[in-house]
């Protein structure tokens, strides 16, 4: 289904402009900005095909990795390997256990050592898994000529907090301890919203309680505040994909009663920003959770952080999986692989350097 609505959308993205503009509606201007006239287009449509009825979670978590249909899919040359990676007993698992992940690796990297992104899908802590993400992956791994370990984590209501967490950061850990078993000159870490938390959250703690962490951190339009309300929450509450009651609900799912909802998902209001790796923090302009990603951004430069903070205005939560029809959701992917790209360059040259 996903394809042939990809193929709908890509001929409706190539009519005339005012054509679009018709069939997208009125044009949507809101806090000095203007949403991109291909992502209302494509929302219009997606919401015509939604019906009125909420979907049980079963139904999103397998939409969810459908519409990967819809997400880019020209990435010549990219292979993927299965595999796992171990994880010891903790948070809701009595004995060692596995991750199921996916090594994707570009042609140009071959079998030599490269640097390599762990990488943890979006899905609001309870939606999305490897298959979900595979088309983002993909793509970086072939714009930024890295290879990406896509990582699934337990997903929430079933493993609340802090077990999606205790998946990350063991992960995380598993391949910066046996990094030549990955042939990896350098590690970073990265995901999109809730994956973004999780690699924004594992890094911190890593370095915090192991001294040793991901060289580079890839956060797209994270979630940073859980429990808060107003600003970019209440502009954006509803008509732009992703609406703010659905992140209660997700926020609900992932935290169990009576925990501060901050503390596992934030990193606003710690006191040790400053043990942070260098980080590319990305934004959409329509997103409900915008406001709480660049504040985290500033508080990090704040903290002598390296940081590339950027906005895309025109976009909404999500753009991602937009990038394989919108093309302003394309340049934002490649912005992000852009980055990618340079970051692990630059880490991997002073790593070179002191050894």
């Amino acid at each position: 289904m996903f394809g042939v609505l990809r193929r709908i959308l890509r001929a409706l993205i190539a009519l005339p402009r005012p054509l679009r503009r018709l069939l997208a509606g009125p044009r949507a201007s809101v806090d000095g900005q203007t949403l991109d006239l291909d992502v209302q287009l494509v929302l219009r449509l997606l919401g015509m095909l939604a019906g009125g009825e909420e979907p049980s979670l079963v139904e999103q978590r397998r939409a969810t990795d459908k519409a990967a249909g819809l997400a880019w899919s020209a990435t010549p040359g990219v292979t993927a390997l299965p595999l796992s990676v171990p994880v010891p007993a903790g948070p809701g698992r009595d004995a060692p256990g596995r991750l199921p992940a996916r090594l994707y690796t570009p042609a140009e990297v071959g079998d030599r050592p490269a640097p390599l992104l762990v990488h943890f899908h979006g899905g609001g802590f309870a939606l999305g898994s490897i298959a979900s993400s595979e088309p983002l992956c993909r793509v970086l791994a072939h714009q930024a000529g890295v290879r990406v370990l896509s990582v699934e984590y337990r997903l929430a209501p079933e493993n609340p907090f802090p077990a999606g967490l205790a998946d990350a950061a063991a992960a995380l850990d598993h391949v910066l301890a046996h990094r030549a078993d990955f042939n990896a000159a350098t590690v970073a870490v990265g995901g999109d919203s809730a994956g973004a938390n999780l690699a924004l959250t594992a890094a911190h703690q890593l370095a915090r309680l192991r001294d040793a962490t991901a060289a580079f951190v890839l956060a797209l339009y994270p979630v940073t505040d859980a429990g808060r309300g107003g600003g970019s929450r209440e502009l954006f509450a509803d008509g732009f994909g992703l609406r703010t009651v659905d992140i209660e609900v997700f926020e609900r799912y992932y935290l169990p009663d009576g925990l501060e909802p901050i503390r596992p998902t934030g990193l606003l209001e710690v006191d040790d920003l400053a043990i942070m790796p260098p980080c590319y923090v990305a934004t959409a302009g329509f997103d409900p959770l915008r406001d709480e990603g660049e504040e985290l951004a500033v508080a990090l430069r704040d903290a002598g952080v390296p940081v590339a903070a950027r906005r895309f205005p025109g976009l909404v939560h999500g753009y991602t999986g937009m990038a394989g029809v919108v093309p302003a959701a394309r340049d934002a992917v490649l912005d992000a692989a852009s980055a990618l790209r340079t970051g692990l360059a630059l880490t991997t040259d002073r790593e070179r350097a002191r050894t």
